[in-house]
């Protein structure tokens, strides 16, 4: 959790020293390297590019315009454009979808909380509350007692 202020770019490399992913059954030591990784166009600088690459992970981030001009306006001298997959950057939107959800909750979306671990907590409820109203399995049956 960072402030709203921080840039997304400089955010990269400390998020990625941070994920931890369980291994099948729980056994081991968890791994600490993605296999892709898909971001908007905030994550994409060269830096955050190369250290992707020098880690192994495969990147799908939109470049931004101003890039691509710079980029293109070099001519020869400026590169391939990065490799982009159109169908894996479409399903980004769920993604979205979940955190335009979470910030219907007051709590979440106005950071009440100071602390991080509160807003943390504030958070998992969110998405518990999320799960709930989301679960195919239920089924709306009408109190018997409501009767008009």
């Amino acid at each position: 959790m960072t402030p709203g202020r921080d840039s997304d770019t400089r955010q990269l490399p400390v998020l990625l020293e941070r994920i931890r992913i369980p291994r099948p059954g729980g056994i081991g030591r968890p791994r600490t390297r993605l296999d892709s990784l898909t971001g908007d166009k905030a994550y994409s600088s060269a830096a955050n590019r190369r250290l992707l690459r020098r880690r192994h992970i495969k990147v799908t981030i939109a470049q931004p315009r101003d890039q691509a001009a710079h980029r293109q306006a070099k001519g020869r001298h400026g590169g391939r454009p990065p490799a982009f997959d159109h169908t894996r950057y479409r399903r980004r939107n769920h993604i979205e979808r979940l955190m335009n959800r979470r910030k219907q909750f007051r709590a979440v979306a106005t950071r009440y909380d100071k602390l991080a671990r509160r807003y943390r907590a504030t958070i998992q409820i969110a998405d518990i509350m999320i799960w709930l109203r989301a679960r195919p399995d239920r089924t709306h049956t009408p109190d018997p007692g409501n009767t008009v």
